[in-house]
């Protein structure tokens, strides 16, 4: 799982999925089903922040690097989702470059950054410490969503700060922001999008989107995209139990 990053960072495509159910089962479920990664959600699902080294362990388990994102920008919330053994972080609702900054400096030890040295589970909880600081700079995975207008506004300084892996686009609360909402937004919304993806492609950054169906993931790959989060385990259950009984219902009355 070392290779996370540089694979996200290499031009590999890589699909992944948010995990917003809070048990290890959904998770071996999910990580056994041919993902790239999961993205655990502790921003918009319920899940403590005791509950995120029980999901983390259990994607180890099927060797399937999970990412967390975390509920702001505060660099405890970042320390501790890393210090459990997360293979990076997704920041949401990063709208300036300082807020970049601050982001690198959260996940990066110094010099690079100013995260604290903790004896957590990813530090084997005090007994492997000089391994993981001579290993956490260049494996963990900085990916930082754009998804207001500010940030729109801001891409070109944002894309520019180094230490930042992924430009990853939120279209739903960015289409929210600059009023791009529904089908008469389309035209608006993708165009911010394609104006997002440009800047950070030109800084050297890897861009990622939020899908919720795979049905347009090869247009946005012609784009540059290259890093999705497809949909959610809740979506994909939902959806799959769906068609099941409709399709039983069907069938019944055959």
């Amino acid at each position: 799982m070392q290779d996370f990053r540089r694979k996200c960072t290499g031009g590999d495509t890589m699909i992944g999925t948010f995990a917003a159910i809070p048990h290890p089962v959904a998770i071996e479920v999910t990580a056994a089903a041919g993902v790239d990664f999961l993205c655990i959600d502790w921003e918009h699902a319920q899940i403590s922040r005791e509950r995120i080294e029980d999901l983390v362990r259990a994607a180890d388990v099927h060797r399937v690097p999970a990412m967390v994102r975390v509920p702001g920008h505060a660099p405890e919330s970042i320390a501790a989702v890393l210090d459990a053994g997360a293979a990076g972080v997704l920041v949401p609702r990063v709208s300036t470059a300082e807020q970049a900054r601050a982001a690198v400096q959260a996940t990066r030890y110094p010099p690079i950054g100013a995260r604290g040295v903790g004896p957590g589970r990813a530090a084997a909880y005090g007994y492997r410490i000089p391994n993981y600081l001579a290993e956490a700079n260049e494996n963990l995975l900085l990916a930082i969503q754009v998804e207001t207008a500010e940030g729109l506004a801001n891409i070109q300084a944002i894309s520019a700060v180094e230490g930042v892996d992924v430009i990853f686009i939120g279209p739903g609360d960015l289409s929210v922001s600059i009023d791009a909402m529904g089908p008469a937004g389309a035209e608006k919304l993708n165009a911010a999008i394609e104006a997002i993806a440009d800047a950070a492609k030109r800084a050297g950054r890897t861009v990622g989107i939020f899908r919720p169906s795979p049905d347009d993931i090869g247009k946005w790959v012609k784009s540059g995209i290259n890093f999705f989060i497809l949909a959610s385990d809740t979506m994909f259950l939902g959806a799959s139990v769906a068609a099941g009984v409709a399709a039983a219902k069907e069938n019944a009355q055959r």
